[in-house]
């Protein structure tokens, strides 16, 4: 592994730690996030020549504050809660550990972003900018909206925070439940990232996987009676659990029906399906808990075709009332077309409005391919080439594409 690609995992890993913990102790987003960006940028200058620090993360933190301390001490007026960070970081002491409900930084990250004078969208943007390190484009596909429009928001919601004078503070307790549908998205959209990344060379970032899992199994640690978190966390260990097979030696997508099944991790299946019960039992559904609930039904089977779609298909009805959006009735026409056919299913496709949506042009490729209307097929697989931003899925696209042609 060459230095760029070490620095490359650092800043996967470390940099919402990092930008938490500044945040936390300057009270201002845009310092810390500048702060800990020069950090990095230093490090790619210095860690080619020296080699990596025996503690990257502690390195990143520490330059970071040293970079805080020089911009502060540069201001010429200053707001007073600069004066006392600047003070508190004079003093050499180290940062001090959270206390209240939330201890982690990261997760208390996502409590503070998710307040509720953002809007959900701002919400849940800001915090993947914040706590994945995730650029504006990436945040802008992961919501199906331009680049401009992505940035736009973000730095509306940075403005608002500052403006309103939101604080940077552990919600109580009362105030957690408010907020957590908010923070259950982010996570999943974290997870998302990770599982299927929107940029790059591989399709999967195990970091923001495991990240994601990590924050899934606080919020459970920290609201057991939730049933939503439970769930959430169920659905992302039964997904994670295929991650060995999702791609073959060479990198290459394998799709679903086409895995490896005994390369399934085991051990997360028994897990996220002892959690899916254990929400069956309270009875109280949500989005969800559905969703694992599906996934579990996909890890019952050792063989593909032993799937049982029906049960799947009644799911996805049930999920279409919690969450009645196109990208669950794109998913739901999926299970349609194994039950069905693929003609009733392409019906369903082709009113939704998902036209900027890869995968939507993705799935109606398929269904035209089995329908044996290859020309149109080939059509859709260009369209879905032309949103396609990950390697690793328009390498699949294109070949796809000279089969059905």
């Amino acid at each position: 592994m060459t230095t760029s690609d070490q620095i490359e995992r650092v800043f996967r890993d470390e940099y919402g730690r990092c930008v938490a913990t500044l945040i936390r102790f300057l009270g201002d987003i845009d310092i810390a996030e500048e702060a800990v960006q020069d950090a990095f940028a230093a490090a790619l200058e210095r860690w080619p020549r020296t080699g990596l620090p025996p503690n990257p993360g502690a390195w990143i933190t520490t330059t970071a504050r040293n970079r805080a301390i020089d911009r502060l001490r540069r201001e010429a007026t200053r707001h007073d809660r600069h004066t006392q960070a600047l003070q508190l970081l004079d003093s050499g002491d180290p940062v001090p550990e959270p206390g209240g409900p939330v201890s982690d930084d990261r997760l208390r990250l996502i409590f503070t972003c998710c307040h509720p004078a953002l809007g959900d969208s701002a919400q849940v943007a800001l915090t993947l900018r914040l706590l994945g390190g995730l650029q504006t484009p990436e945040i802008a596909r992961a919501f199906l909206v331009p680049e401009a429009t992505m940035a736009q928001r973000l730095v509306r919601a940075k403005r608002k925070i500052k403006e309103a004078g939101i604080p940077y503070r552990v919600p109580t307790e009362a105030e957690l439940p408010e907020r957590l549908r908010a923070v259950l998205d982010v996570v999943y959209l974290v997870f998302n990232e990770g599982y299927a990344a929107s940029s790059g060379d591989a399709l999967l970032r195990e970091d923001l996987c495991s990240e994601a899992i990590r924050l899934a199994r606080l919020l459970v640690a920290l609201m057991p009676d939730e049933p939503e978190a439970v769930g959430l966390l169920a659905l992302l260990l039964l997904t994670h659990s295929r991650r060995a097979a999702r791609t073959a030696a060479d990198g290459s997508i394998v799709l679903l029906s086409d895995q490896d099944r005994s390369q399934w991790d085991r051990a997360l299946i028994g897990e996220g399906q002892a959690l899916v019960r254990a929400c069956l039992r309270r009875g109280m559904p949500g989005p969800y808990q559905i969703q694992a609930a599906i996934n579990a039904v996909h890890s019952d089977d050792a063989i593909a075709s032993n799937t049982k779609w029906e049960q799947i298909l009644r799911l996805y009805d049930q999920l279409m009332v919690y969450a009645p959006t196109p990208v669950v009735a794109l998913n739901r026409a999926v299970a349609l077309a194994e039950v069905d056919g693929p003609g009733p299913a392409l019906a369903l496709v082709d009113d939704l409005d998902l036209g900027a949506y890869h995968l939507f042009h993705a799935t109606r490729a398929d269904l035209l391919h089995r329908l044996g209307r290859g020309r149109e097929a080939a059509e859709a697989y260009t369209a879905a080439l032309a949103l396609a931003t990950n390697s690793a899925e328009r390498d699949f696209l294109e070949n796809r594409r000279r089969e059905v042609r």
